[in-house]
Parts: structure tokens; C-alpha cells; sequence
């Protein structure tokens, strides 16, 4: 019998995928190795959101080659983020690679396999139809498509009924589930590079239908609430333009949703929101935060923050430490920007914070983020 490895790198949504193509593989006939030497077929997930990452995919498929050299070597197959690249693209940078597996193959036809047997990730949306500037995603993950919501809830009860208890719903997008429209074909509007602009860019709310009534996510947690059997429900990654009163209020009602709200910011100045394309100012976030704190008392938020993006200055860096002051996160993941190959950012804006500034600002931030316990002070949008 064959054996399969999967190596998974990058976010929840990437361990999501990882679950699915492994019960695609088991539904084959294969059976899982924990240990790549041993396998016929190495399946790499792969994350593209900063340059280290696609380094560490690299490193990892240099390890094999190596270990390989002059034996009988397993067959290598590509998938994730780093499909950004086109085919032709990937020969040259991974020669070793044998084969390319977009994501969207697997699909959800069968059972995910997952290793926790209390908590369990479960994709409700695919791709993403926002157009922040410095983001790689929608290029490697394509137009944003919702799952419909007999097969989500289905999917939980399924969990339910085998003693799962939590859950955690993934998207890109996750709170805009069951709103996209059919989406820009971005590799189009990109396509003229001399005389693509800013200006050409989609709003992200543009690419989604305001919701009539109440916002079919709210709906869909509505449901899974009532599945006997789950007591907890997460969801990730959500976006602060489409954070809906409505969603605010089913929390604050809802004793099932998870208290902890990942929320990214990414930067506290509304000069580099807006190059960014985040669809909303400091004012705003602050606003919404301020709202869920009132209404949700119990709720901790986490977030994502990009230290020398383009242009950033020490005024723009200010702003967001005392953005960050301000909200108290649980948690923040900072990074340092990496330009990100056929972005818009990657297109319009030099690379121009130098790389000993960006680690002195992720130091400073991260410090007073994760590492001080600063207790929230009051907001001031």
C-alpha cells in the first residue's frame, strides 16, 4: 500500500486544506507516514505570504533532494499559496517538484482527516475577493466562493454525532460568507503592467453584496448553534469593513461563539491603510472595537500588523503603537513587509524601509504587543 506525507505550512486555513487532501488520499487507498523518508508521494501545502515562508519550502524541498540523491525518489506535489506562480514559474524556481495540485481539485467530496478529536477546522469559503495591495491569496486561491450552508451544517453535525465539541470556521474572507459577487478576474486587470495605477484597483466592498437583512454568516452561526453536541464556535480570518452590527449582537447573545475575535489591523495609520487598500480608517477600527468591548465585555481580540510597508514613516509607525496601546490585543502577529511578487504593492510602491528599520520597529511592537500586558486605555477614535 502506498504511503503519503503531507507537509503543511502557512495558516489554519493551509492545516484546513491538509485535512481534506489527506482524506482525499486515504479515500485512494493510500495510508499516512509521519515520516517523509519513508514515502512514496510527498505532498507539500505550501504558504506565501512572506518570503520567508516560500524560503522554508525550499529548504525543505533541498532536504529531500539531497536525502534522495542517487536513490529511488517519492514524488513530489506541489499545492497552496505558492501557486501563485504560474506553472512555467515553478519549474524553474523547484525543478525537483513532479507534479502541480491546486487546491480547488480536492474539493470536500470526501471526509477531511483530522488528528484533534475534540476541535475541528472547517472551511466554509474558498479563495478571496478582497484586493488589499500587499496580499498574495487571491492570486493563489482564486474568486472567493462560499460553500453552501446544507454542507457546512452538515458537515458539523456529521462532527457533532463523533463527539467533536468546537469547532472553528475558515475563510479568507470569513465573515462576508455567502456574499461575493463573481469577482474581478485579477490576473487580467493586472495583465498591463505599464499602465496598470492605484486607481484601477476595486474597493473590496465592491466585490461583495451589502447584506439585505440579516448578513448570511450571522445566519449560519444561527444554525450551527442549534447542533446538539457543540459548545464552542471560532471563527477565522475576519475583515474590519464587513464586521456587521448584526455579527457584534449574535455574540454578545450567543454563548456558543468564541469570545477571542481575530480582527487585523495591520497598520494604525490611515495614510498606509489606504495604500494598503484595507477598506477602513484607524477611526473606524477603533469605533468597532469600542462596540464590541461594550457590547461583548468578556472579549479578547487578536490581530495582524505589517511593520515597513512602502512609504511607512516614523509618524506612520507611531500611529500604530498608539493604536496598539489603545485596544490592549490579546495577541498580535507582527510582521515585516515582504514584498510579495506580482502584488499591487510589489508594482506601484518601492520597497524603500530598509530591512534594519523594519526589525527595529517588529521589535518595538512586538514588545509592547505581546510582551508588556498593557491593559487597554480608553479609545478615542
Amino acid at each position: 500500500m502506498s504511503q503519503v506525507f503531507i507537509k503543511t505550512f502557512g495558516c489554519q486555513a493551509n492545516k484546513s486544506d491538509s485535512e481534506r487532501l489527506l482524506g482525499d488520499y486515504v479515500a485512494r487507498g493510500y495510508t499516512e507516514t509521519l515520516d517523509w523518508h519513508q514515502a512514496d508521494e510527498i505532498v507539500i501545502n505550501t504558504c506565501s505570504v512572506r518570503q520567508s515562508a516560500e524560503d522554508r519550502v525550499t529548504g525543505f524541498i533541498l532536504n529531500i533532494d539531497k536525502y534522495f540523491l542517487g536513490k529511488p525518489k517519492p514524488k513530489i506535489i506541489l499545492t497552496g499559496c505558492m501557486l501563485h506562480f504560474n506553472e512555467k514559474e515553478i519549474k524553474q524556481l523547484l525543478p525537483q517538484i513532479d507534479e502541480i495540485l491546486p487546491i480547488s481539485e480536492v474539493g470536500f467530496n470526501q471526509k477531511a482527516i483530522r488528528k484533534d478529536k475534540d476541535k475541528a477546522f472547517v472551511t466554509i469559503s474558498t479563495g478571496c475577493n478582497s484586493f488589499c495591495t500587499f496580499c498574495i491569496v487571491p492570486f493563489s486561491r482564486g474568486r472567493e466562493k462560499s460553500r453552501p450552508m446544507a454542507d457546512v451544517v452538515n458537515e458539523i453535525q456529521g462532527l457533532a454525532n463523533e463527539g467533536y465539541s468546537e469547532v472553528t470556521l475558515i475563510g479568507q474572507n470569513v465573515n462576508s460568507w455567502g456574499l461575493e459577487k463573481v469577482g474581478v478576474a485579477l490576473r487580467k486587470l493586472f495583465m498591463d503592467k505599464e499602465n496598470f495605477t492605484s486607481d484601477i484597483i476595486p474597493t473590496n466592498q465592491s466585490q461583495y453584496f451589502k447584506p439585505e437583512d440579516t448578513p448570511p454568516f450571522v445566519t449560519l452561526l444561527r444554525e450551527i448553534s442549534k447542533i446538539d453536541g457543540i459548545r464552542k464556535i471560532s471563527f477565522f480570518t475576519s475583515n474590519p469593513w464587513d464586521f456587521w452590527n448584526e455579527l457584534v449582537d449574535e455574540i454578545a447573545v450567543n454563548p456558543k461563539i468564541d469570545r477571542f475575535i481575530h480582527l487585523p489591523v495591520q497598520s494604525g495609520s490611515n495614510r498606509i491603510l489606504k495604500l494598503m487598500n484595507r477598506g477602513y480608517t484607524r477611526e473606524s477600527y477603533l469605533t468597532l472595537i469600542n462596540q464590541i468591548k461594550t457590547k461583548v465585555p468578556d472579549a479578547v481580540i487578536g490581530t495582524d500588523i505589517i511593520v515597513g510597508f512602502p512609504g511607512e514613516t516614523d509618524e506612520d509607525f507611531a500611529e500604530t503603537l498608539d493604536l496598539v496601546k489603545q485596544v490592549g490585543f490579546k495577541v498580535a502577529f507582527v510582521a515585516r513587509y515582504s514584498p510579495r511578487p506580482g502584488t499591487a504593492t510589489s508594482r506601484l510602491y518601492p520597497d524603500d524601509v530598509p530591512a534594519k528599520v523594519k526589525k527595529e520597529r517588529w521589535e518595538i511592537l512586538d514588545q509592547i504587543a505581546n510582551k508588556d500586558n498593557l491593559k487597554s486605555r480608553p479609545i478615542v477614535p
